[in-house]
């Protein structure tokens, strides 16, 4: 291999790792205060659902979240290095 192909090969897999950890920060900002509403007045924040649906709910956005973690950072990844070394 050469130096470039591994210095892309870091590149865009430390994109993708920052993409994962974005969506770390996003999940949990976004569950810690919506579990707050949630514990504060269910009746009214909880849309109906019982709390085996919102769990089921939660494993559902995390798949999701993770994928598109995942996938914006190796797109960023790919497009900032295309951008930068102009290759």
């Amino acid at each position: 291999m050469t130096y470039m192909r591994i210095k892309k090969i870091i590149y865009i897999t430390s994109f993708t790792l920052v993409g994962f950890f974005a969506q770390l920060i996003a999940h949990a900002l976004i569950e810690t205060s919506y579990l707050g509403l949630l514990e504060a007045d269910f009746v009214q924040y909880g849309f109906g659902l019982s709390w085996d649906q919102w769990y089921l709910i939660h494993h559902i956005g995390t798949i999701i979240l993770v994928i598109v973690g995942f996938g914006v950072g190796f797109w960023q990844g790919t497009y900032w290095w295309k951008r930068i070394y102009r290759i």
